[in-house]
């Protein structure tokens, strides 16, 4: 039964280039606005699930427009605290055949990342929630969000609210080593972790064998092995991986496996026209907690999962603008892409 999902993390102004320009060539960005936990969270909304964000943004008018952008779709933005001093902001030139997208950070000193313990009363935020949510790009921010994200962490676990963690390692935003001490502390909470082909190995040098990510050969039975190990280092419940092929920036395979403990579940493959590859796995992750809160069995949420992201990449901006109608008749084979009349 589903009930209320805390997502927390930072929400950032998304400045793009039009029309697959590169950097040097714009005299324009698209603004829109996104974030890992964001996206999962407006992705849950649209799905019809109540849902909360959690963060904190500038008391100006660019913090105001992410509060109204997520309200806009329906989130709780109750809990958001607005002070600090600027919102984070990130530059995407977005990618085409051979050229890979690029994305420019400039986040350092955002609101989010000078919040403090005690700054959120999560007495009052998990008060009837089922699902708390974060990713590992909200504690790799400052020593402080990683304080804060345990502190979350514990809150949720004494209440026994169901955590899920997308591991999102990246590499301008801390090292490898630091992402392992932080990251395995917090991973003790954690009931479903989600990563993709490089994470496990990143943040905790669990490596798929056989595989080779910039040529797009991917090991079924060497991600196998990552769920495993993560399972049996952590205790999760649930290990969800997705599997990217990356034959170019505009077409990529798309797939996933689900491990629950015992048996391993391996969605179809999608061979995807990239429209918009941003958000792509946070689609996913919000699919895998809707499936699972709507208690369906393992291979029907992965199934959802992966068709929910697969549509993800069609679609422009950081959200996943799809309702659940639309996955499944993309879960039950039409894929066509006909138009509908």
């Amino acid at each position: 039964m589903a009930g209320k999902i805390i997502c927390f993390g930072e929400i950032m102004l998304r400045l793009a280039t039009p029309r697959f320009q590169r950097f040097a060539q714009t005299t324009t960005f698209e603004a829109t606005y996104g974030g890992g936990e964001a996206n999962v969270c407006v992705s849950l909304a649209n799905f019809g699930l109540n849902t909360s964000y959690v963060t904190k943004v500038p008391n100006n008018p660019l913090g105001q427009s992410a509060i109204n952008e997520m309200r806009r779709y329906g989130v709780g933005v109750e809990n958001i605290i607005k002070n600090g001093d600027r919102l984070g902001i990130y530059f995407l030139e977005t990618g085409a055949s051979q050229r890979p997208s690029k994305v420019i950070y400039d986040r350092k000193h955002s609101s989010i990342s000078k919040v403090m313990p005690g700054e959120f009363n999560w007495d009052e935020i998990f008060k009837d929630a089922k699902w708390f949510h974060f990713s590992g790009i909200t504690p790799a921010l400052s020593d402080s969000a990683a304080e804060v994200t345990l502190e979350a962490c514990q809150a949720a676990k004494e209440r026994k609210i169901k955590i899920s963690c997308d591991l999102n390692y990246r590499k301008n935003l801390w090292s490898t080593d630091k992402a392992n001490k932080v990251m395995s502390q917090l991973m003790k909470y954690v009931d479903v972790a989600i990563a993709n082909e490089e994470d496990a190995d990143k943040v905790f040098g669990i490596k798929a064998e056989s595989t080779d990510i910039t040529l797009g050969e991917l090991s079924d039975e060497g991600y196998k092995q990552v769920a495993v190990k993560l399972v049996e280092n952590f205790g999760f419940e649930k290990v969800a991986i997705t599997l990217r092929e990356s034959k170019s920036a505009s077409d990529n395979g798309w797939s996933a496996l689900l491990y629950d403990g015992k048996e391993f579940y391996k969605s179809i493959k999608y061979d995807v026209h990239i429209v918009d590859r941003v958000g792509g796995g946070d689609s996913f992750a919000s699919g895998i907690i809707y499936g699972l809160l709507q208690e369906m069995d393992c291979q029907q949420t992965l199934d959802f999962a992966v068709a929910s992201s697969c549509l993800k990449h069609t679609i422009e901006g950081d959200f996943n603008m799809v309702t659940v109608d639309e996955v499944k008749t993309l879960m039950h084979g039409d894929g066509s892409g006909r138009v509908q009349r």
